[in-house]
């Protein structure tokens, strides 16, 4: 075969010659036509089109196998446009792919024309060796001593076998083209799957120029410029078959259909996912996500467990909560007048008011708490860990151990390519390879361009955040204002329950929640657009670039709000008569906490934030591509089977998009954060995100099986940067919930009174609830915070002197009044040692647990080995026999150099073989 290497501007298609791409035997078929736009349409013109399978997946001759479809439509004032796919479609055929075209007049609008592209075994075999695929040669014979006790127990859950095992275990080697004979090929047709063959097309589609060799413009080439400046409408593989019912096709695999009878419908949702089927069908990168979610989910389990544990104990030591009993006493509570709120429209108030919040707050503030975030701050480990054994045994299972990310290399983004004018010496390779002319000038104003841009969204959700702790403020009174008269008391279930500070929460938080969706969708688009202006090398460097800037934002975005309640809110209010304002002029009084405790209330924000985000992703990931797809195909769905083929129902489903995996990996990190970070103050949240992801399994396997075109078949041995996001979350969790402990709770002051201050020496909590109360003198507040006459209740009068507030301060009158005792300091040392305590152990357990567990399976790890040591024998031994042959054949006269060892010399070839 000749080999024409890249034109200029770094173009690394190989042009085929014809006789190469048609007359070679190894082609497996008679010769076709490079396109069927000619001699097809003129030999078989008259093709009843009734006779045709819709499900069909394969050229008119019944034998070509469709790898890919181009759609365009027909635009009469398009002569530019028209001009490219000449062009592009005359060079497609140059490198070796054969193309047909579908009329117009045969598509179900009547406007749409289909293009249809074949690589034949010569295109495939020289970029399989390329891209150094790995291709079977030999079936695995190590036998595999995997078998789990009891192994019966898992029988409800499992699947098919082949489900789950759609193909023998192989031995496998990078393929190369001048040594087919060593693999496995059976059949030239079937030896690399659809997957396999539309990866190849697309990185040949991706590169393949639309320009005259005379043009000029150099840098007009790929399929995704096409598709962009209109010149293209569409580009996909095709999905094998429907997904309700197999195809009649014999040489159709139907795995669309079996992914959907065992995978996609959410009555399988107690299954094993068939991890081998998915990666076979959509490629290693999908699959690989498939594994990392369904793995999740499984751990999830036992963070659920026990979090629903913690849960019941506070429910079962509801009757125990001694405090709560004294707040809602009518005796202690009832006589006890607290301080105003706010300024103004807030008026005295009595403690046992807040009985019910006291109560639902010890359902999460309890000693339960402390265990479960020691618990959670362990769990993370292990999760982590037993990912990286789990993704070491995928890696192995599927041929990714030698999956280095400088393969990636080979696959530079054609959007690099083009912008590519010089090439360089690489030093470790020794060769030549391209590399973008950029001074350093350009290089740091882009950057700077970037993360400023960066910064300036950041801000603008801080911006946004205090706004909303501003309408917190400012609505508070309003609603303290309005519910003086208690207008819900009416309301026989949930009247008791609606405060003020619910009010303002829950409102609050609703207001976050659409900010933040609104925020999202503004900001994807901006961080696409300033990571295409950095201009990445390879596909990886894109994902990560892209995956920092949108984390840093959405980490910002949806955890900022539940930040200032656990960290900010009701520690910086000062005490009645010298109360902190918003930004130190504004008429806005710092917020206070709930009076049963800023616990409960970032319960309350947790999980607005969280259950709002899942139920609004998977009605976003669900229902508006059924949508669209409904009304796409609403023409279409009443015409008879025969004139709706496989190609034009796989353009009227959705495009899965190149980050569309992106964003499901971005959805679930959210979420791990939600669950790791804040998980002290609502021991329930794994148990949600259990439900959540049990759902997000089977809603996405389903809308890629049904509501999406088939994508475009890529490796990933690993989830990428996430894993390095993931650590980064887990140790931050650690110390958010060690403070979340200490300082948002009420479980270190209730200790330190138990065992330091508690009446006659006793370890009980009677007396806690007046211990924690200051004093304050009614005639010192300050004329523009007292409240308003008309704001009293009907029981306040003069007679009352004094109202008390949540601090540890001094009495009025005494020589210290209004500064802080000495059980305030006692307290906050005992927060800082429970931080330095808590986190030290849960940081020991946790590197003891990285250090025990190895990353890689024992066994594994052998059989890499092992398969290495085979590999690398049964190369020698297919050499040695190669060389015998030649050896024998030109036994007569031995005067050349065999072509296996072309760079060894006469003598050394002969003394190796002895």
């Amino acid at each position: 075969m000749h080999r024409i290497t890249g034109r200029a501007g770094g173009d690394s298609l190989i042009e085929m010659s014809p006789s190469d791409s048609f007359n070679d035997d190894l082609n497996g078929y008679h010769q076709h036509p490079s396109s069927s736009t000619g001699s097809f349409q003129e030999g078989q013109s008259g093709i009843d089109k009734q006779q045709q399978s819709k499900d069909s997946v394969f050229f008119r001759d019944g034998v070509r196998r469709i790898d890919f479809v181009l759609s365009y439509d027909d635009d009469k004032d398009g002569e530019r446009k028209q001009e490219r796919r000449k062009v592009y479609e005359a060079n497609l055929e140059k490198v070796g792919l054969e193309l047909e075209t579908e009329d117009k007049s045969e598509s179900e609008d009547g406007k749409t024309y289909f293009v249809k592209v074949h690589a034949p075994w010569e295109v495939l075999a020289t970029y399989a060796d390329v891209l150094k695929i790995k291709v079977p040669f030999k079936v695995n014979d190590i036998p595999d001593n995997s078998e789990m006790p009891m192994n019966w127990l898992s029988t409800p859950f499992r699947l098919p076998e082949h489900v789950m095992h759609p193909e023998p275990d192989f031995f496998t080697a990078p393929f190369n083209k001048s040594k087919s004979d060593f693999f496995l090929i059976d059949n030239k047709d079937t030896f690399f799957p659809p997957s396999t063959r539309n990866r190849i097309v697309y990185y040949i589609l991706s590169r393949c120029s639309y320009f005259r060799d005379e043009c000029a413009e150099k840098d007009k080439k790929g399929i995704k410029r096409l598709l962009n400046n209109g010149t293209y409408t569409a580009a996909f593989p095709l999905h094998d078959s429907r997904y309700w019912i197999r195809s009649r096709d014999d040489k159709c695999e139907s795995e669309r259909y079996n992914l959907y009878k065992h995978w996609a419908r959410f009555l399988c949702f107690f299954k094993e996912q068939p991890l081998n089927l998915v990666r076979k069908y959509y490629g290693e990168k999908i699959g690989i996500y498939f594994a990392w979610l369904g793995f999740y989910t499984e751990m999830l389990l036992f963070a659920a467990v026990v979090g629903t544990i913690c849960f019941i104990y506070g429910f079962l030591t509801y009757g125990d909560n001694q405090w709560s009993e004294e707040i809602c006493s009518d005796k202690i509570g009832g006589n006890i007048v607290m301080c105003p709120l706010c300024d103004k429209k807030c008026s005295y108030w009595k403690l046992n008011t807040t009985c019910n919040s006291s109560w639902q707050s010890h359902l999460f503030d309890n000693v339960g708490t402390v265990f479960f975030a020691i618990f959670m701050g362990i769990w993370v480990t292990l999760f982590l860990e037993f990912w990286k054994r789990r993704q070491a045994r995928l890696e192995y299972e599927w041929d990714l151990v030698d999956f280095e990310e400088e393969q990636q290399q080979l696959q530079l983004r054609p959007e690099y390519e083009t912008k590519c004018t010089n090439r360089k010496m690489n030093r470790i390779t020794q060769e030549t390879e391209l590399v973008l002319d950029r001074t350093a000038t350009d290089l740091v104003g882009k950057l700077f361009l970037c993360w400023v841009t960066v910064l300036l969204w950041i801000s603008l959700i801080i911006a946004c955040i205090i706004g909303v702790i501003a309408y917190r403020l400012a609505v508070y009174a309003a609603f303290a204002s309005i519910m003086k008269d208690s207008p819900t008391a009416h309301l026989e279930v949930v009247g008791p329950y609606i405060t003020p500070q619910l009010a303002t929460s829950v409102t609050a938080s609703c207001i976050n929640f659409v900010i933040i969706m609104i925020l999202n969708l503004m900001y994807e688009r901006v961080a696409v657009w300033i990571t295409d202006m950095e201009i990445p090398k390879t596909h990886l460097e894109y994902e990560n670039k892209l995956t920092v800037k949108m984390f840093l934002f959405q980490f910002v975005n949806y955890y900022s709000s539940c930040f200032y309640v656990a960290f900010f809110k009701g520690k910086f209010v000062g005490y009645p008569g010298k109360y902190a304002y918003m930004f130190g002029w504004s008429q806005l009084r710092n917020e206070e906490c709930d009076p049963g405790g800023c616990l409960i209330e970032l319960t309350t924000q947790l999980v607005i934030v969280m259950t709002g985000k899942q139920v609004w992703g998977n009605i976003q990931e669900a229902l508006v591509p059924w949508l669209m797809n409904w009304w796409g195909s609403r023409k279409a769905r009443n015409h008879p089977e025969s004139l709706y083929s496989r190609w034009e129902q796989d353009h009227d489903l959705q495009g899965f998009g190149q980050l569309g995996l992106f964003y499901e990996y971005l959805e679930m990190v959210i979420q791990f954060g939600f669950i790791t970070l804040f998980v002290a103050s609502f021991p329930l949240a794994p148990l949600l995100a259990l439900i959540n992801n049990i759902i997000e399994v089977r809603v996405d396997a389903w809308k890629l099986t049904t509501q999406f075109r088939r994508p475009v078949a890529a490796k990933a041995h690993s989830i990428g940067a996430w894993a390095e996001i993931l650590n980064g979350m887990a140790v931050l969790s650690v110390v958010t919930n060690a403070f979340i402990v200490a300082f948002t709770s009420d479980m270190i002051p209730r200790l330190v009174y138990m065992y330091a201050y508690a009446p006659k020496g006793e370890m009980t909590m009677k007396g806690y609830i007046n211990n924690s109360l200051s004093v304050f003198n009614i005639s010192e507040f300050p004329e523009f915070s007292r409240p308003d006459d008309d704001e009293n209740p009907a029981w306040f009068n003069s007679s009352i002197t004094t109202c008390r507030y949540r601090d540890y301060r001094y009495p009025p009158g005494h020589e210290k009044q209004y500064s802080h005792t000495m059980q305030f300091w006692h307290i906050l040392a005992a927060k800082l040692a429970f931080i330095i305590i808590m986190e030290h152990v849960v940081f020991i357990v946790k590197f003891l647990v990285a250090w025990l567990i190895p990353d890689v399976p024992a066994d594994v790890r052998a059989r890499v080995k092992r398969e290495r040591y085979l590999v690398q024998e049964y190369l020698h031994n297919y050499e040695v026999e190669k060389l015998k042959i030649q050896l024998s054949q030109n036994s007569s006269e031995c005067n050349c150099t065999p072509m296996i060892y072309p760079s060894l010399s006469k003598h050394e070839v002969l003394s190796e073989c002895l």
